[in-house]
């Protein structure tokens, strides 16, 4: 049960689609009618509202944190199931007819929470990644590539294994980024496309 319990609070903590709370509350439009159409906080900069983003990563990352830090503290031993359900609920989540963000941010979060030496790794990538492309999905696609690698690394194979689940989500939720980036249309920053 313990598991069950894990996988439930992580996938509502996940699922709190602040982006589109947060965009409403500011009358910032519908974020499922601009851009890419998703929850996240790229989507939520497409309004212009930069805070508004800002506060979109932090309460999306911080959502990942959460959901780490409770089972960790009631069901020890369940954190990475809590932290793919959290995962899961961001880019899934059932009030939005499974159509949420892309993942990344909340990633950020459940990897801080499981290691953050990992994390500052995988954060140093997804800088160098975004000054040489330019392209915000390159860097994301970057650092979530990293994280199995750089936890296998530092001796966490538990922890990799988690980090591929969230990467293959991750890259799914990219898939049309993915396909931009093929040919060659992905927009870097700055720059309307």
């Amino acid at each position: 049960m313990e598991s069950v319990y894990a996988l439930a609070t992580g996938y509502l903590l996940g699922s709190s689609p602040f982006g589109l709370v947060l965009t409403r509350l500011f009358n910032a439009g519908d974020l499922r009618q601009i851009g890419s159409g998703s929850i996240g906080a790229t989507n939520v900069l497409r309004t212009g509202r930069k805070g508004l983003a800002a506060a979109t990563v932090l309460l999306d990352a911080g959502k990942g944190v959460l959901a780490v830090l409770l089972a960790a503290k009631f069901w020890p031993g369940t954190e990475g199931l809590a932290a793919i359900a959290a995962i899961v609920g961001h880019c899934f989540p059932v009030w939005l007819k499974f159509k949420g963000g892309k993942g990344f941010a909340t990633a950020a979060g459940v990897l801080g929470a499981l290691s953050w030496p990992v994390l500052l790794i995988c954060a140093a990538v997804w800088a160098l990644a975004l000054a040489l492309s330019r392209i915000s999905s390159v860097s994301s696609l970057s650092a979530t590539a990293a994280a199995p690698v750089f936890a296998w690394w530092t001796g966490q194979p538990a922890l990799a294994g988690v980090m591929v689940v969230i990467a293959l989500i991750v890259f799914f939720q990219h898939r049309a980024n993915i396909a931009r980036l093929r040919a060659g249309t992905e927009p870097r920053i700055g720059q309307k496309g």
